[in-house]
């Protein structure tokens, strides 16, 4: 069996194992070294190798986040209203399976790392959520330098009204089996630590409305969060943080923080939690250096120095969360603020929902940031936290929807991996001198580089300029050259024509001047000049096509290189879109074999389409012909399909659901027979309307097609106690659903569900009619017409019968009408008055708020409380005796949200303590 001494790394187990890089050191946690608790160290270590928050998970993935199941009883008003119904939810804890039931024959099956039934106990649920992640946090070690320990989460998530505070935050100081995980968590934390040299402190804050408040100091209600910007770690400086010294202390400190917290009534819950809790502790544990020696040589003589390491301090921080619950606002009835406060609850955890999801699916972004309830939790999902999930789930099936969101949020969770680690605190001083010294090397190497770029600027620079000189000296020379050469033939032209002008002067001496030969001598000079300019003017115009020809060339090399990296572009794009051509070429197979699939099932669909249809046309002729036999025996076989599904021709064994049966096969056609002549044929429709009626997801369409009015019209004119029983039955299903809770008022079911009720005597009949009535007294906005048109009267009717069952849904009538009257009261839309005070129905509430029967007790006692959170009804209820059923509920009643509401409501009523001082009761 692995114990918190070892580790797993890389999926692989090693023991005691050290890895060093770059001054990082991480090793497995160590057993507490000081000898004074080392009994209780071994005790506390030892936890179930299947226990959440291990090392190595059963998988083999080291860190993954580890989430457990726990489910809820069912309370008094689920055994009554949800008796017909089985649980929505199975556990199978031997196997680790948990199978959601989607409706009476499918079901889906989950596997999580712990299931908890509703027997689980407290002790059990601490063992195994939180004891490995409290062992975690004091675990640690490292010989060499101070470090923090590991970080451990434990949080509660679920609907409001599953158990969420009950699991975390139970005092237990009545009963102490029912202590809560974090009672339990500092139980086994200070019994490890020494308090001479160790230290325990705690925060308790709420995250209330994105606003962050101390439950130990109220006054300090905005606390702004601080993140580290290397590290990331998210610290919390303004809260405050008290240091435990016992187990007694540190109870007074949850009182305190409870009182604080925020928390209001709503429809699923008495005392509801309208903010996140979060409760830090921070565990500072001082480990003993140990003594090493170093040996060293000094020519033949060798001498031990013996040197000291110093003390360290191992840090480990616990932090438990206490999640609001999601709701419904629908469900829930919140509004005015209370509505606000939801919509507040739902945001937070739909982000951290999508901080989830991003970790599960590894994706490049994870949105901590939309939420502070997500920077707070950063470190404990994906971080270096070791988190244990407890997710807390009801058996109802009307809450189908919220259950099965709760537990996909589990499944999402097991598959976010946290880096379990030891940070260690470095050595900033030596870092800092590395630091430097690597600086020092980087500036060095630039100014190298840099003297190196300006050495070869510097050549070339120099190389260019000795070729423009080169150049300049060789268009010189061949200027020079030329220049001479002109000169050396005018010279000799000039020579020679003296040496013929001598000779004719020699030829002709004494004689006449030979005509014409001074003007030859003349042009012949005039020629040589001009032959010398137009020498000059060429060898600039060939200058100028040099300088033309060089600037051609750079042009083109220009060109030239951009048309390579055109070339280069062109390529990778050509590349691009081939890879992209492949990508959709594939995309089009995929395609093309998704549309073959799906062609095979529309062909299998549309057979079985022409099968049921036949079916449906023999049914509707058998119907026509008008033989009750054969009717019952089409209705019979219509039943039998719904309880029985066939398996479709493709053999894949999927089964039609109950909805799309009867859409088939027309549900218009079922309704059509609740008024058939024949009373065996209306009975049987009718049923098949209520089985039909107790799935949610029929009752929109059940509505549409007309078969609310049918089944009013069936309670209007038929007489049979049958029909009245499961019509009842049908329509209290119904009106569950606020929607069809107006249709009924605007279609006289009130009316009509009153005078049925008068008329009937069978005390299931009575039953199903009282759950109808009970369902519409939710209503905010239907309580004038409900009570204008009998309804209370009708309830206070029924308690002739007094069958258990029968009372049971009268008093959660009553109970839900209260409620809505001392909500209204609250927001200042009703004044004066209860309506139920006004119709007698106070008497009956006292005279049963002490009933044997727990569920009727509980509505009840619900019902008392509500009427006195308003003041005005108080003298009444006073002089009806009701003041005395108040303060005994506020002692003895077996809830802890009831009593604690009849004692807040005797508190804060000026008219009840005044009494209670003339009576001389002592509360």
């Amino acid at each position: 069996m692995a114990t918190t001494a070892s580790i797993y790394r890389n999926g692989n187990y090693s023991k005691n194992s050290l890895i060093t890089n770059n001054n990082k050191v991480e090793r497995p946690p160590s057993v507490n070294s000081n000898p004074k608790n080392s009994l209780k160290s071994k005790s506390l270590r030892k936890s179930a190798p299947a226990a959440l928050g291990a090392a190595k998970d059963d998988t083999g993935v080291p860190g993954r986040v580890r989430v457990a199941v726990r489910l809820r009883p069912r309370n008094a008003e689920e055994m009554v209203a949800d008796a017909d119904f089985a649980d929505c939810v199975e556990l199978q804890p031997e196997v680790k399976r948990l199978k959601l039931r989607k409706n009476n024959w499918d079901s889906d099956t989950y596997e999580f790392d712990e299931l908890l039934t509703e027997f689980a106990s407290q002790k059990r649920v601490y063992e195994v959520v939180a004891k490995p992640v409290v062992e975690s946090v004091l675990d640690g070690y490292n010989g060499t330098s101070v470090l923090d320990g590991y970080n451990g989460t434990v949080m509660a998530y679920g609907q409001t009204g599953t158990g969420k505070t009950y699991t975390l935050g139970r005092l237990g100081e009545e009963d102490t089996a029912a202590r809560g995980i974090m009672v339990r968590a500092m139980e086994d934390i200070l019994a490890d630590v020494s308090l001479e040299t160790d230290s325990v402190s705690i925060s308790y804050l709420q995250l209330y409305m994105e606003t962050i408040q101390d439950l130990l100091n109220p006054t300090n209600d905005n606390i702004s969060i601080v993140e580290d910007p290397k590290s990331g770690d998210v610290s919390l400086p303004g809260a405050s943080l008290v240091e435990i010294r016992n187990q007694q202390s540190f109870v007074e400190l949850l009182r305190l923080g409870e009182a604080h917290r925020f928390a209001a009534n709503t429809k699923l819950n008495a005392e509801s939690s309208r903010s996140h809790a979060i409760l830090m502790v921070h565990v500072k544990r001082s480990v003993r250096g140990r003594d090493s020696d170093l040996s060293s040589e000094n020519g033949n003589n060798s001498r031990m120095v013996k040197i000291l390491k110093p003390p360290i301090v191992r840090k480990g921080k616990l932090v438990i969360v206490d999640l609001a619950g999601s709701e419904r606002i629908d469900k829930s009835g919140s509004e005015g603020h209370t509505l606000e406060e939801a919509k507040s609850i739902n945001l937070s955890l739909s982000a951290l929902g999508k901080c989830i999801n991003a970790l599960a699916e590894n994706s490049a972004h994870v949105p901590v940031r939309d939420s502070k309830l997500t920077r707070l939790l950063r470190d404990s999902f994906g971080g270096t936290a070791r988190t244990s999930l407890v997710i807390t789930i009801g058996p109802s099936p009307r809450h189908r929807g919220e259950t099965t969101s709760t537990i996909m949020f589990g499944q999402r969770a097991m598959k976010v991996e946290n880096m379990l680690k030891l940070k260690e605190e470095f050595d900033y001083k030596s870092l800092s001198r590395r630091l430097d010294l690597q600086l020092d090397k980087f500036i060095a190497e630039h100014e190298r580089q840099q003297k190196a770029f300006e050495d070869e600027i510097e050549r070339v620079t120099m190389e260019a300029q000795n070729r423009i000189s080169e150049s300049e000296r060789n268009n010189a020379d061949a200027l020079e050259k030329e220049r001479t050469k002109y000169q050396k033939e005018y010279m000799e032209s000039i020579k020679k024509l003296e040496e013929k002008w001598m000779m004719n002067q020699q030829k002709h001496s004494g004689g006449e001047n030979i005509p014409g030969l001074k003007d030859e001598s003349s042009n012949a000079i005039s020629n040589g000049k001009d032959s010398r300019v137009a020498n000059m003017e060429e060898l600039a115009e060939m200058k100028k096509k040099l300088q033309k020809e060089t600037l051609l060339r750079k042009v083109a090399e220009g060109e030239v290189n951009i048309l390579k990296s055109q070339l280069a572009g062109l390529k990778k794009s050509e590349a691009s879109a081939k890879s992209d051509i492949s990508k959709l070429q594939k995309m089009l197979e995929d395609e093309a074999r998704q549309k073959e699939k799906l062609e095979g099932e529309i062909a299998t669909l549309q057979s079985q389409l022409l099968q049921i249809s036949f079916e449906a046309d023999e049914t509707a002729r058998r119907i026509d012909k008008g033989g009750s036999e054969e009717v019952l025996g089409g209705l019979d076989s219509l039943m039998l399909q719904v309880r029985q599904p066939q398996i479709n021709d493709s053999g894949n064994g999927e089964k039609a659901s109950i909805a799309k049966l009867f859409e088939q096969v027309g549900l218009q056609k079922i309704l059509s027979l609740l008024e058939a002549e024949d009373a065996d044929v209306r009975i049987h429709a009718v049923k098949v309307v209520a089985n039909l009626a107790a799935e949610e997801t029929n009752q929109e369409k059940i509505v549409e097609a007309g078969g609310l009015k049918s089944l009013l019209t069936l309670l209007r004119s038929s007489d049979d106690e049958t029909i009245y029983r499961v019509a009842a039955g049908a329509i209290a299903n119904l009106a569950m659903n606020e929607t069809n809770q107006e249709l009924i008022m605007a279609q006289g079911g009130i009316r009509l569900l009153s005078m049925t009720a008068g008329n009937a005597e069978d005390p299931q009949t009575l039953r199903m009619i009282a759950g109808a009535i009970a369902n519409l007294c939710g209503n905010d906005k239907l309580q004038m017409k409900l009570r204008s048109e009998g309804g209370i009267k009708a309830l206070l009717g029924m308690v002739r019968c007094r069958h258990p069952d029968v009372l049971a849904q009268v008093a959660r009538g009553i109970a839900n009408f209260a409620k809505c009257e001392s909500r209204a009261s609250t927001q200042g839309t009703k004044t004066g008055k209860s309506l139920l005070i006004e119709d007698g129905v106070l008497p009956w509430i006292v005279q049963n708020a002490n009933s044997e029967a727990s569920q009727i007790r509980h509505h009840v006692e619900l019902a008392l409380c509500h009427l006195a959170q308003h003041e005005v009804n108080a003298r009444d209820m006073i002089s009806g005796g009701a003041l005395w059923e108040l303060v005994r509920v506020s002692r003895d009643c077996l809830r802890e949200d009831i009593r604690t509401l009849a004692h807040r409501t005797l508190t804060s009523s000026p008219t009840f303590q005044s009494e209670m001082r003339r009576l001389r009761i002592d509360h």
